[in-house]
């Protein structure tokens, strides 16, 4: 298998021998957590955490001191990444769906209002519905249009003076559409509104300014575009966005105090950090720098449309929002006539070993929206490490099963 353009090392067990014949995975689920890893970023996560595993902030042993020290200055890269205000804004966290929770339990009040978008993921809608459904907010969902993007003017309509904070996915990870994030920043700032971002999708492939696009939060997730491994995500807010602490626990800062620490990121954080998460995520970091976002994404998108093109010209294939690829990143959502997404799935793995995701992929408004409610579609999401020879193996294999 030609794992595409930047790696040329094999995964014995996993990847060359995947199925028993040892036909290679064609691996399309990038969109879940990107497979395989860049083996510098693998290389870096055992070397500094053999050099550097210890617990960081809990003692004041060199390596101890260290190890703070390296969470520090990878706080501060991510920062820098995401166009930050410094360091200390930086909170890591599992994932982004930890991220989200921390900073939407973290901001809301009794009886306030939130504005979020029907192309949100469970990790938004899940919160919002659990809230409402006790009584402590109202919410109100921008819809999406036939393409797959919101118009920043609804987001300004539901606006109300209760409105907290609006909160928006900045990319689907059902149909891979990249949202007027800078439009709606703009009218988020004009009202006073604080703008949360979901960069699940996004970071890493696209770029991101906070200050320039007027986003006063980004939760992200490390295992995705950003290359690193999964149980590592977190939150980079703006100066003048407070959010309160939902969990209380030991940070090796004021261990004297019964009250959690209020300064950032303290605040925000308890319990032992992944330090093992944090340097991959670091790694994954450098390895995007080297390579460069644009020329990550020209490459993605160039396998995406040729995916695109063949699904498209495939008899009985239905695509959805993919007419144009215009502002939309390598995620493709389809199925096939008379063939349940599950059943789609189970052969394309099966029978022909290329790795995709069916469902409702945790987005249940989007499917309801486009039509494929209750059973979903078929996701194809292509990475920076698949291939043109990928490609043509996963649309061969669709091509056959259609004509099956």
């Amino acid at each position: 298998m030609a794992h595409g353009v930047w790696l040329d090392f094999p995964i014995p067990g996993v990847v060359d021998n995947a199925m028993d014949d040892h036909s290679p995975m064609i691996y399309l689920d990038n969109a879940a957590t990107t497979f395989p890893k860049p083996l510098p970023v693998l290389e870096e996560m055992f070397e500094a955490y053999a050099r550097l595993g210890v617990s960081p902030g809990r003692s004041s042993y060199d390596l101890a001191v260290q190890c703070e020290h390296y969470v520090y200055e990878v706080r501060h890269q991510i920062s820098n990444f995401f166009g930050g205000d410094g360091s200390d804004r930086v909170v890591f966290a599992y994932n982004a769906t930890d991220a989200l929770n921390t900073i939407i339990l973290g901001l809301i009040e009794p009886e306030c209002h939130v504005v979020s978008s029907r192309l949100e993921h469970n990790s938004v809608l899940r919160p919002l519905h659990h809230l409402r459904d006790r009584g402590l907010i109202t919410f109100d969902l921008v819809p999406f249009d036939g393409k797959g993007f919101i118009d920043p003017r609804d987001v300004a309509d539901l606006i109300k003076p209760a409105t907290k904070f609006v909160i928006l996915n900045h990319v689907s990870n059902v149909l891979g559409t990249i949202q007027p994030v800078s439009e709606v920043g703009r009218t988020c700032a004009d009202r006073g509104i604080p703008l949360i971002l979901d960069a699940s999708q996004s970071a890493g492939v696209v770029p991101i300014n906070m200050r320039a696009m007027n986003v006063h939060a980004v939760a992200f997730t490390g295992h995705k575009s950003l290359l690193g491994p999964t149980g590592i995500g977190g939150l980079v807010l703006r100066e003048g966005i407070d959010v309160r602490a939902t969990r209380f626990g030991g940070t090796g800062f004021e261990s004297w105090d019964s009250a959690h620490p209020e300064e950032y990121p303290y605040r925000l954080e308890a319990g032992t950090l992944n330090v093992m998460g944090i340097i991959g995520l670091s790694a994954g970091l450098r390895w995007i720098a080297q390579r460069g976002m644009a020329n990550i994404y020209s490459h993605e998108m160039m396998l995406a449309r040729t995916l695109r093109d063949g699904l498209s010209s495939t008899k009985n294939v239905r695509m959805y929002c993919a007419d144009r690829l215009d502002n939309h990143v390598a995620v493709l959502t389809c199925n096939v006539e008379n063939l349940d997404p599950e059943d789609f799935a189970a052969i394309l793995d099966g029978d022909y070993n290329v790795a995709t995701r069916s469902g409702l992929h945790c987005a249940p408004l989007v499917h309801e929206d486009i039509g494929t409610s209750p059973r979903g579609g078929v996701r194809f999401s292509v990475g920076p490490l698949n291939s043109a020879e990928d490609i043509s193996a996963a649309l061969s294999a669709v091509g056959a099963i259609v004509r099956g």
